[in-house]
């Protein structure tokens, strides 16, 4: 694909600076970081809800509310680091 005007993945490595790169990289940290926090808050929320929990259906309905919290943490986390590729 020599005539082709889209650069390849090797060109844009090329194109970016140092600093771009140390950008990047910051905001991937941030974003692996805050993922797990929401990982370690989930699985807190979830374990304090079934701590109080009253009844099977609470303690069952604290596992989803925890797992869900981890879910939607690490797929936030997915479409950062995503939005940088």
């Amino acid at each position: 694909m020599e005539g082709s005007l889209a650069p390849s993945t090797a060109e844009k490595k090329m194109e970016e600076t140092p600093l771009q790169r140390i950008k990047k990289w910051c905001v991937l940290l941030g974003a692996s970081l805050e993922e797990g926090f929401g990982y370690a808050k989930g699985a807190v929320v979830g374990f304090t809800k079934k701590l109080t929990a009253k009844s099977e259906e609470d303690a069952t309905a604290a596992d989803m509310q925890a797992a869900k919290m981890q879910v939607a943490a690490a797929d936030h986390a997915e479409d950062v680091k995503k939005s940088l590729h």
